[in-house]
């Protein structure tokens, strides 16, 4: 199954207002002057924004160039505005992250977590930066007024109680508590089977309700405070995650989806047995089972797809139940009453929805989305129980990632556009938005940016793929260009028509950028098995795993390069990381004839062997796989097409990667050499899938241009 995301008393007409983002014309050529990696990468990246639970307030990580702070903005005391400052003052690109950040009610304080590695939170904490004391992964408190940070204890995912007097978090799968204030003596909360997590208080602080993961079910257990019980909620044989206390506390919602053996791993996931949504009484009785409000239709979106919010469920005015589902094949908002009945779809359209946030009084959700900007994201309103929507935003800026005030007064985002990083930005009732930070980027950061293009590309296979193009300063001109294909990884993302929301693809959106601006075509593929174009397109058929149907649209982008007579179709290149890097293998093993040369970053190489992989969760084929889906995988691998690889690579890896084991580079190497394929290699000790450290991206993007430019720029 495909795991959830681990990472939400003005009247509510004041807010239902169309407001434009601010932004200047964006030209369509590319830059006028060139600029360096280490200018493009120089914006500080904003991320992890959260809201106060009371008040008007909001925090978010900005990353300068690997420093990583925490920084803060409050409505000024005097006068219209925000008065917004950086919490804490790491000066070192340590390769230390910082996230999990919690406002603590009744305290002039955040809490925040510093080191480990997000994505895989209950590992070891990576070193990349090679400190000799270690890393760790550390739970702090930052007061308001003194601005030092005090360390409560080794854990992440902080929850504070309503009373604001309690922390819960997580340590190694355990759950644990401490009170926020410095010197406080962590305690071990609940001793209980399973990995845990999904902690949420009820709204009294009474209870707690939480996940036990044991592998290939889950519970939803509740704890009480006041006699210190446990109970698990309705037990059975799936998967029950996401538990939502109702507004009185008396009831808990939950997901059922349904536990799968699943054969095929990273492949198509159109349909399956039906998702649910139950809800049980926390009453007296310990064994009261709960009752199915809703159950998925069958046929498509069957298969549960979460929003990228932390939140799956909302509990809404009118006592209803709003939550994602792909019933129309695009994923949308849905309301339904608590008790049952039939479900309501909100927000209708041929779009999708990524990021939603509630007000605190369940009568307004906040949701970002592609409607009518297929390759952007805009921010709507929906208020409830009518399900009225407004927009918020539009234009040629990409908003996204909302969150709510606590007064609901004002909604916090971030933004971006073709030509800055994201970063934050808030709306006010009346107001158009602003900057929390004015003027962030440095002065040397590049002034006038390629303006990317949104394609649709030729069909191959029943499917139209979509890509982004970048010109280059002296597009149309003589001689023709050298040109390069990227590919995102995932394969669950979408690159967008401006800087992304997330730093990986930020950077490489820098890169492409720069590849541009030193005189490349550069097209950005987004093909099938990516978000953004609907169910069909990302659960396309035969993708990935079960037959890599996604490489027809790879030959899609490269037909039409090389029908572009601005193009030298004998210098084409390709680069990608992760998923994009095993596209990019695929790409040079079966047509090295199309492709010249091109970067591989940690990529997979062979589905057959992914179970060999160093990974603790389950491998992809159990020992009773048929062995027709094992041949699949292997003829949909780039390792089975080496015999026919000649063009160069580079192949780039961080050996504590632990999304994509060290080792599939290793062998891949180690066949290209039996095959007398020219590969160079850049490691990075210590390093993960994402690049924690800033040197580390610029080591990695210097030496992709360098190659680059030596197997594509004519001599």
């Amino acid at each position: 199954m495909r795991l959830l995301p681990t990472r939400a008393t003005t009247r509510l007409c004041l807010l239902c207002l169309s407001i434009a983002s601010a932004g200047a014309a964006i030209p369509k050529s590319g830059g006028t002057h060139e600029f360096s990696l280490e200018q493009i990468l120089s914006a500080p990246f904003a991320s992890e924004l959260v809201a106060a639970p009371d008040g008007a307030r909001f925090a978010w990580v900005s990353n300068s160039a690997g420093r990583r702070n925490v920084w803060l903005a409050g409505r000024a005391a005097k006068g219209a505005g925000y008065e917004t400052h950086a919490l804490t003052a790491y000066m070192q690109d340590d390769g230390q992250d910082i996230a999990d950040l919690a406002f603590v009610l009744r305290h002039e304080a955040l809490l925040y977590v510093r080191g480990g590695d997000f994505e895989n939170p209950d590992k070891s904490a990576p070193n990349p930066a090679q400190l000799t004391a270690g890393a760790e992964q550390d739970l702090f408190l930052v007061d308001f007024k003194s601005g030092a940070p005090s360390k409560l204890a080794e854990g992440h995912a902080p929850v504070v109680s309503p009373g604001g007097d309690r922390v819960v978090y997580l340590h190694k799968g355990e759950l644990w508590s401490v009170a926020p204030q410095a010197g406080a003596a962590p305690a071990q909360l609940v001793k209980a089977r399973g990995a845990l997590d999904s902690q949420r208080f009820s709204p009294d602080g009474s209870r707690l309700a939480f996940v036990s993961n044991r592998g290939d079910h889950s519970f939803v257990g509740v704890y009480a405070f006041a006699d210190q019980s446990l109970r698990w909620i309705d037990p059975g044989l799936n998967f029950d995650v996401e538990p939502r206390w109702s507004p009185d506390g008396l009831r808990l919602a939950f997901l059922r989806i349904p536990s799968t053996h699943d054969e095929i791993g990273i492949g198509p996931h159109k349909t399956g047995s039906p998702w649910s949504i139950r809800v049980a009484t926390i009453g007296a009785d310990a064994n009261a089972p709960a009752h199915e409000v809703y159950r998925a239709p069958g046929g498509g979106g069957s298969v549960f797809h979460a929003l990228s919010s932390d939140a799956q469920l909302y509990w809404t005015a009118g006592d209803r139940l709003v939550f994602p589902a792909e019933t129309d094949g695009w994923l949308h908002l849905y309301a339904i009453p608590a008790s049952g009945g039939e479900a309501k779809l909100l927000t209708p359209g041929n779009f999708e929805i990524e990021y939603a946030a509630a007000r605190a009084d369940g009568t307004a959700i906040v949701y970002s989305g592609n409607a009518g900007d297929i390759d952007r994201r805009h921010l709507w309103q929906v208020t409830l129980p009518s399900g009225r929507v407004v927009p918020l935003t539009q234009g040629p800026g990409i908003e996204t990632a909302p969150v709510i005030s606590g007064d609901a007064t004002a909604i916090a985002f971030l933004r971006s556009d073709a030509q800055l990083p994201m970063h934050a930005a808030v709306i006010e009732p009346g107001a158009t938005p602003v900057d929390l930070v004015a003027d962030a980027a440095p002065k040397d950061f590049p002034s006038a940016l390629a303006a990317p293009e949104s394609l649709v590309l030729s069909a191959r296979a029943g499917v139209a793929a979509h890509a982004l193009l970048f010109l280059p300063p002296s597009a149309g001109a003589a001689p023709r260009h050298a040109a390069v294909i990227f590919m995102h990884g995932g394969p669950i993302r979408q690159m967008l028509a401006g800087w992304h929301y997330m730093d990986y693809y930020s950077n490489a959106y820098g890169l492409n950028q720069y590849l541009a601006s030193r005189g490349y075509v550069v097209l950005a593929l987004n093909y099938r098995g990516g978000i953004g174009y609907g169910l069909d397109y990302r659960e396309a058929d035969n993708y990935g795993v079960a037959g890599a149907s996604e490489y027809n649209d790879l030959l899609a982008a490269a037909a039409f390069l090389r029908s572009r007579p601005d193009v030298d179709s004998s210098r084409i290149g390709l680069w990608g990381g992760s998923y994009g890097g095993y596209m990019t293998a695929l790409g040079l093993a079966r047509n090295s004839d199309l492709f010249a040369a091109g970067v591989d970053m940690h990529g997979v190489h062979d589905w057959y062997r992914w179970s060999l992989g160093e990974r603790d969760w389950r491998p992809y084929y159990a020992a009773d796989t048929p062995a027709d889906v094992l041949a699949m995988a292997y003829a949909a691998s780039p390792i089975s097409a080496v015999s026919t690889w000649k063009s160069p690579v580079l192949l780039i890896h961080g050996d504590d990667d632990r999304n994509v084991a060290f080792t599939e580079s290793v062998r891949l190497a180690e066949a290209l050499r039996a095959q007398g394929v020219e590969y160079s290699e850049l490691v990075f000790p210590d390093e993960i899938h994402g690049f924690l450290r800033h040197a580390s991206w610029l080591r990695a993007y210097h030496a992709t241009a360098d190659f680059l430019d030596a197997k594509l720029k004519a001599h």
